[in-house]
């Protein structure tokens, strides 16, 4: 029904068929929370790109792929339209499955680079911010991880269980709704939050949008460059990173959301 009616809607006086420079500037303007989608998407242009490194690294026997995107100064960042920093990208299709043993070494790798983001000292407070609305599906990633999430910074070092003392950090975990619900902007909660609490790092959590549906719920990016809440959808909210937060911030998201990239445009080329 949806192709008929745009088909239709191509015949009639309002509308008319793109020309090949309206598409090319409209494809130019993809929506992707994944540094390597952006990179990927220069690079099918035929654009040179200056200002972004890109290490790739391939594990053939447990199919994971890992691709460590860097984006060294402004004109990197304007290019690629995300900020200075690092964005870590681990894909493997058995994050879908249900493998305990590849989920054990993804897990692995994923601490591993989270090492390399950013270097915890031994005592450090961990802030956990789950973002995202619970009541959505696509979107209750953050809340959901909060859930799971050990805390321990209530508990203390002196009333930690004997098996854990000196294994596990002080840990606090928030999930702090979406503004549609609070009407308060999710970056002033957690700022208010982190002010009285004090971490050495926030760890936010989001659900991510991605270009390819390859990669939904099979693939974790990881970045010390913070978050813009909804930023993939074009619903940019109040960034939370180090300079807001005055603390670092590593985001951590998986694709949980596909979008149509000019859907109107795809379909009259077909």
């Amino acid at each position: 029904m949806l192709c008929g009616y745009l088909r239709s809607r191509f015949h009639t006086n309002r509308f008319s068929p793109p020309t090949k420079e309206t598409y090319i500037n409209m494809t130019s303007n993809i929506r992707t929370d994944l540094a390597l989608e952006n990179r990927e998407h220069i690079s099918e242009s035929g654009h040179d790109l200056t200002g972004v490194d890109v290490t790739t690294e391939i594990d053939d026997d447990l199919g994971i792929t890992v691709t460590w995107v860097s984006i060294t100064d402004e004109t990197g960042a304007s290019a690629m339209g995300k900020p200075v920093g690092n964005y870590v990208t681990i894909e493997s299709i058995a994050m879908k499955e249900n493998d305990t043993e590849a989920h054990e070494e993804i897990i692995k790798i994923l601490a591993r680079k989270l090492g390399k983001l950013h270097n915890l000292q031994p005592g450090a407070v961990i802030l956990i911010v789950g973002l995202g609305n619970r009541h959505v599906t696509p979107d209750a990633l953050g809340p959901q991880v909060c859930e799971k999430i050990l805390v321990t910074r209530h508990i203390g070092e002196e009333n930690m269980p004997q098996d854990l003392q000196g294994r596990v950090r002080a840990v606090s975990a928030l999930a702090p709704g979406v503004m549609g619900i609070t009407g308060i902007e999710t970056a002033e909660i957690v700022k208010g939050v982190a002010d009285k609490v004090k971490p050495d790092m926030i760890i936010a959590v989001d659900a991510l949008a991605a270009r390819r549906t390859s990669r939904i719920n099979a693939t974790i990016q990881m970045s010390d460059a913070g978050i813009n809440p909804g930023a993939g959808l074009g619903n940019k909210r109040a960034a939370i990173n180090k300079a807001t937060m005055g603390v670092p911030v590593i985001a951590v998201g998986v694709p949980t959301a596909y979008i149509m990239q000019n859907a109107i445009y795809m379909h009259f080329l077909l």
